[in-house]
């Protein structure tokens, strides 16, 4: 039988609380002050707490942690009279399960002490997984037979100084193969990394390859490019299926020559830099419907990495919500150590759309809901609720058919609603939806601006 430990200066509430606890079938002790409920908590082993804000001697949020040297398993529900932010802030930073308003509902009472002691069961199950001590930062976690054959050909090209295109959806990883090829190969020399669909044409030159002073309006002073940064490192281009045709041009003439000259310069600068390239399009399609160079494709993919989505690896989840979740200890401060079986069950049903990318941003997300050292389950629903993209509802059916039947829409409205769909689906990100609409970024913006969509 579990019992509750309750500690209230307010006699009243101890009584109503205990009567109720009681008739629940849990066996209750009560304390009024913050020194009884600290000796009654090393002395009774609590399955949980109940602590009043304000206490005769102290803060109820300042006892927390001398209970969990006590009861360190125990959730606390914090109750106050004050329904101030700062308060609940502050509980919850502290490490309270749950916050409760004075006069107590008990229906929500209940359910806050039944969230919490199911949490609590959780953490002592020995069906979950426990984390171990962790990878280095920039391993790539994988054991599913895909990304063993990746790890192989990684192997083979690391050193090599081989031109490198690593192709895979959005949320993949492919800088992170990039980086570990390059850690490799050239571990004390620089890594460039350049995003080509963050960076508009018209500055995306002057990036690549530098400019000389008085160039263009602007170019008050010369500056050299990310293929002179790299010297005899790694340049990384991402996104390299956005570049325009005439970058196209430019870039590989550079990897044709193993030279580049600044905009607006005559000097012709070696370069020395291996380069790997990443896009999540597929480049045989762009090469086929024109939108990408066939000449620099060849040149580009001597040796050619395909990274598989998450959804063809599900068996890698365990090990990826370990390695992800020592990173978000880290960054967050913390303390999570243990995942249930439900919660692994619960990830590896989702498509994932987004990849590692999602599922780590799902984990985050997870991980600031959660209490103590499980990762709950409510917590990682609730996160993979807020993933999903709020999809827009159809456009207005003008053309209903006589009796009910399906409306027949235009081709232009159907094009809409699908293009709406896609790019609600991708969060608004061009590329992605590019690449599962199978068109062109201008093309896409255009029909944006034709269809008055955001």
């Amino acid at each position: 039988m579990d019992q509750i430990l309750i500690v209230d200066d307010d006699p009243s509430i101890r009584e109503l609380l205990q009567m109720h606890l009681e008739e629940r079938g849990y066996e209750v002790s009560t304390a009024g002050t913050g020194a009884d409920g600290s000796r009654l908590a090393s002395s009774v082993a609590p399955a949980a707490i109940v602590l009043d804000m304000r206490l005769p001697d102290g803060s109820g949020i300042d006892l927390i942690p001398e209970l969990r040297k006590h009861a360190a398993d125990a959730p606390v529900l914090m109750i106050t009279a004050h329904h101030d932010m700062a308060s609940t802030i502050l509980a919850m930073k502290a490490g309270a399960f749950d916050y409760i308003h004075k006069p107590i509902d008990i229906e929500a009472f209940d359910a806050a002490l039944d969230r919490a002691l199911e949490t609590r069961r959780i953490a002592g199950r020995s069906d979950h997984l426990d984390l171990g001590a962790g990878r280095a930062r920039d391993d790539i976690v994988g054991s599913a037979p895909g990304m063993q054959q990746l790890f192989k050909e990684m192997g083979k090209v690391a050193g090599t100084r081989a031109t490198v295109l690593i192709q895979g959806e959005s949320g993949t990883g492919k800088e992170l193969i990039a980086r570990v090829i390059h850690s490799y190969s050239a571990p004390s020399r620089p890594f460039v990394a350049v995003d080509c669909a963050a960076i508009v044409d018209t500055l995306l030159e002057s990036e690549l390859f530098g400019h000389e002073k008085g160039a263009f309006t602007g170019a008050v002073s010369a500056k050299p490019g990310k293929f002179e940064l790299a010297e005899d490192g790694t340049i990384f281009l991402d996104e390299i299926g956005e570049l325009s045709m005439g970058l196209q041009a430019k870039l590989l003439r550079v990897l044709q020559e193993r030279e580049t000259e600044r905009v607006g310069g005559v000097r012709r600068i070696p370069m020395r830099a291996g380069v790997i390239a990443a896009t999540n399009r597929d480049l045989d399609t762009e090469v086929a419907e024109g939108r990408f160079r066939e000449d620099l494709y060849q040149r580009l993919r001597v040796v050619t990495l395909r990274v598989p989505p998450l959804r063809e690896r599900v068996e890698d989840i365990p090990l990826l919500v370990e390695h992800l979740l020592h990173k978000i200890n880290q960054r967050l401060k913390k303390g999570l150590r243990r995942v249930s079986r439900e919660v692994i069950d619960e990830l590896s049903k989702r498509t994932w759309p987004g990849n590692v990318r999602e599922l780590e941003n799902v984990l985050i997300r997870a991980a600031v809901l959660s209490h103590g050292e499980v990762l709950q389950r409510e917590a990682v629903v609730e996160a993979q609720s807020a993933a999903r993209p709020s999809i827009p509802p159809p456009a207005p059916d003008p053309k209903a058919l006589p009796g009910g039947g399906s409306p027949v829409l235009t081709l232009d409205e159907m094009e809409r609603d699908h293009i709406a769909r896609v790019y609600a689906l991708v969060e608004g990100h061009k590329g992605k939806a590019c690449q599962l609409l199978g068109i062109s970024r201008p093309t896409l913006e255009r029909k944006l601006r034709k269809y008055g969509l955001p």
